[in-house]
């Protein structure tokens, strides 16, 4: 617990408001703690600490989510986008070694410009679309990318949401299939970084620390998030994951 101690109080404070903060954004929208987490830890933190940080809650909320409508629903979702899950879960534990070797103002860099092209796309309008017949050879390609963009940042929301958009997903589905999709990577992401070294004696406590503000904030998000416009406050988070995005690119380029 060397890590935990060694931290000044506001750190740590603002540590646990950031999980507080990225538990209610997932609570609302079905996505986005690991990129909210990371954007904003890596602004005090070193990367690999912020990244070993969203680990545990990024597990714990997301299986929260996969099995709000029972274990059934959660199963026919992975059934229903098993190769999806397959080749993310194989590129993620590949590219998820790569994180010891690249240094961080490259590692934010390549966080960074996935969250703004993806935030500046949707709010532009632009929508994925699938050409019929072609809805297997996107599902393995976009499958890979995830996973290779959430080994490296422990982010693998952008091409999912956009994804799962593309096919037309009903609310509730789309909301479980992200937990279910979300859940499984980040238990994977828990083995590649333990074997990486990220997630480790001391980090793994920093992580844990986090999961109580994140689990409450999650739990706040839901309830808000029957009492709004679901549409409306997607566009504005979209707005702070631009400016999230931005400022990891800009301190990756400084």
């Amino acid at each position: 617990m060397d890590l935990l101690q060694d931290l000044p109080a506001t750190v740590l404070l603002a540590a646990l408001a950031a999980g507080f903060l990225a538990g209610v954004v997932k609570g609302m929208v079905g996505f986005a703690m690991p990129m909210v987490l990371i954007s904003s830890l890596s602004s005090f933190l070193p990367p690999e600490v912020a990244l070993a940080g969203l680990i545990l809650p990024t597990v714990v909320t997301n299986g929260m989510q996969a099995l709000r409508q029972g274990a059934a629903a959660a199963w026919r979702s992975v059934k229903r986008f098993r190769l999806f899950l397959g080749l993310g879960l194989v590129t993620l534990l590949g590219s998820a070694q790569l994180v010891a070797v690249l240094d961080g103002p490259t590692l934010l860099v390549m966080i960074g410009v996935p969250i703004v092209l993806f935030a500046c796309a949707q709010l532009a309008g632009w929508q994925l679309r699938i050409a019929p017949g072609r809805q297997t050879v996107a599902e393995a390609g976009i499958g890979a990318f995830a996973g290779f963009i959430g080994g490296l940042s422990g982010v693998w929301g952008p091409p999912t949401v956009a994804y799962l958009t593309a096919l037309g997903t009903e609310k509730a589905e789309q909301m479980r299939v992200q937990g279910v999709i979300y859940g499984l990577g980040a238990v994977a992401l828990v083995g590649a970084h333990i074997a990486s070294g990220v997630l480790n004696g001391q980090t793994a406590w920093f992580s844990a620390a986090l999961l109580v503000p994140a689990i409450l904030g999650m739990v706040l998000g839901q309830r808000v998030q029957d009492r709004i416009d679901q549409a409306q406050f997607r566009r504005a988070t979209l707005f702070v994951l631009l400016l999230a995005g931005l400022n990891l690119v800009r301190r990756g380029l400084s």
